[in-house]
């Protein structure tokens, strides 16, 4: 695989304010202007914050391409952690990639799982969410996740949630064929085994055997219709309907004012998780 590099002329990024929990980047494809922000703020637990992010453009083999994700873990930060470092390499060393990216999504997600499960003594026994995103040439999205961090496709016309959230109830016929069961016992939300609120994740080997990290994918055309995407953790999603992030995100031309506006409208509607957001903006 081709060395990552930053785009020289045509794009630029910088961390935003005083600490990498915020940043904008932009970059020129074709006619096609491209340009992200992100915010992260850690929630109101008692643990290091447990939410990661990717947002950068990249050159591998000629082509340009947009990395972003948001990475939620639980029981800890190794596993996102290591997310943040391994996940978008393994999915660009798949040599199908250029050719099939939703089968070398699918691959890529199975062979990090494993790593992860592997290396479960360093890492520990959390897990975490994931929604990732790669934008080819600035014509072509290949949106994917596993749990329930989300992502939202804008357009002219329509507000579309790409992502599915993998909720425990609506696998249940899986978990239970698995061996595993559904219960709102302890809390007040259907959990794997009475203990994990998604039904896909990373990591989370004790509960392995009755999760799966297989991703949901979907391609998405950029066209001149396109305005945004948003990325988010379950921080924002718990408080903030897709239409209402959408209100707030098109008040501001700048992505990284409209991820910091997001995270900090989810502080005032009292979230208490971590939360983090990325939003892309398209201008043709």
């Amino acid at each position: 695989m081709d060395r990552f590099c930053f785009f020289k002329g045509s794009c630029s990024e910088f961390a935003g304010l005083s600490s990498s929990e915020n940043g904008r980047g932009k970059c020129l494809h074709g006619r096609v202007r491209v340009s992200y922000g992100f915010s992260l703020v850690k929630g109101k637990a008692n643990h290091p914050m447990e939410d990661y992010h990717v947002a950068k453009f990249v050159e591998v083999k000629g082509h340009k391409l947009g990395l972003f994700a948001i990475f939620d873990g639980h029981l800890g930060d190794k596993v996102p952690l290591y997310l943040q470092k391994h996940l978008f390499n393994n999915i660009l060393k798949e040599d199908e990639f250029w050719i099939h990216p939703d089968k070398a999504i699918t691959k890529a997600y199975e062979k990090t799982d494993k790593a992860i499960l592997s290396h479960s003594p360093e890492l520990g026994k959390g897990g975490s969410t994931a929604v990732t995103a790669i934008l080819i040439d600035g014509r072509k999205l290949w949106i994917a996740n596993v749990g329930d961090s989300r992502g939202i496709l804008v357009t002219c016309s329509e507000v579309i949630q790409v992502t599915v959230d993998h909720e425990p109830e609506a696998e249940r016929d899986n978990i239970e064929t698995k061996g595993g069961f559904v219960s709102s016992m302890p809390g007040d939300v259907p959990r794997v085994n009475g203990q994990l609120a998604v039904s896909r994740a990373f990591g989370d080997k004790g509960l392995k055997s009755h999760l799966s990290s297989d991703p949901d994918i979907h391609p998405v055309d950029i066209t001149s219709d396109t305005e945004l995407l948003i990325l988010a953790s379950d921080g924002i999603w718990k408080v903030i309907d897709n239409q209402a992030a959408v209100d707030i995100a098109r008040k501001f031309k700048d992505p990284h004012v409209a991820a910091k506006h997001l995270t900090i409208e989810a502080v005032e509607r009292d979230s208490k998780d971590d939360i983090s957001c990325i939003v892309v903006r398209f201008n043709a």
